[in-house]
């Protein structure tokens, strides 16, 4: 099996949503369970039924989490130079086009994030930085058309 790269971080996050799913949200909906059973027919009874369908994505969930964690490679970034992008690199890039600048975190599959500007390594933008150093130009192919972008900083935590 491959391994997954991962931040620090993530790896934490994950392992906190599996700790949440396991000693909280899974007792939690056996307990809906139970009580929707005490209700009588479950052929007709749309509580019993909702919380059958959540147990079955909690426990969906918690065998994905137990998976990836299982192959997490956890990646400690704090040693590597600022002169290059790779993963884990916080890098600040402005649009050529109008000038907005904006900082992104490139981390992996499982912690990609766009509304906390944490691009998964598989994206476009993130392949595109890879390798890449401060004043080089990128230019990526997105839905509304080309971009480019120019490498301002590179830091890692």
């Amino acid at each position: 099996m491959d391994k997954i790269p991962m931040t620090q971080d993530g790896h934490k996050s994950l392992n906190d949503e599996l700790t949440t799913l396991k000693k909280v949200e899974r007792p939690q909906v056996i307990q809906d369970i139970a009580e929707a059973r005490a209700h009588g027919d479950l052929s007709e009874n749309a509580e019993y039924h909702a919380a059958k369908e959540r147990q079955s994505f909690i426990e969906g969930r918690i065998q994905e989490l137990e998976s990836v964690l299982g192959r997490a490679d956890v990646i400690d970034t704090s040693k590597f130079s600022n002169d290059t992008i790779r993963f884990g690199a916080f890098v600040t890039v402005v649009d050529e086009d109008t000038d907005e600048e904006q900082t992104y975190q490139i981390v992996g599959e499982y912690e990609g994030d766009m509304e906390n500007n944490k691009i998964s390594l598989t994206a476009p933008l993130a392949k595109a930085l890879i390798g890449k150093s401060v004043e080089d130009s990128v230019t990526v192919n997105t839905p509304k058309g080309e971009k480019s972008y120019e490498v301002l900083d590179i830091k890692f935590s």
